[in-house]
């Protein structure tokens, strides 16, 4: 019996997990759209996809020209990726851009991550620079 209550379990979790569906930029959490607007105003939608795992939801951004954002459920950056062009330098923390600028002044920010407590940051020379939650550089990887 409990096993079988368990599988029931298993399969209800499991056809809830995996829901991506496509939607449109308006059904965005608000901060969302407004981060869109400020540093993206003009780059061309390609898709905007809800994801949604068991307990939490997130949403991705892919415009044209190959950018993609990702947010968290509440509408925050997670990721952002311009791939073949720079992030815009308002979305990297000043000390992080201040050191980027000081120790790899030729090279530019293709990607910025968050993660729970660290920022990554991917260069042009394909340089990817660890940050801790106060911002100090923790690791570089090459």
């Amino acid at each position: 019996m409990m096993f079988a209550m368990f599988l029931l379990f298993a399969a209800v979790l499991n056809a809830n997990a995996g829901n991506d569906r496509i939607i449109t930029k308006d059904k965005l959490p608000v901060n969302a759209q407004q981060f869109m607007d400020t540093h993206f105003q003009t780059q061309k939608i390609s898709y905007v996809k809800e994801e949604r795992d068991f307990f939490e939801r997130s949403y991705e951004v892919v415009f044209a020209d190959g950018t993609k954002l990702e947010f968290t459920g509440k509408g925050e950056w997670k990721e952002v990726d311009c791939r073949y062009s720079e992030v815009p330098a308002a979305i990297i923390p000043a000390t992080i851009m201040e050191y980027v600028l000081e120790r790899f002044p030729a090279e530019k920010v293709l990607k910025i991550e968050r993660e729970t407590g660290n920022y990554e940051v991917k260069l042009s020379n394909r340089y990817e620079l660890t940050f801790d939650k106060k911002l100090r550089i923790i690791d570089i990887d090459n």
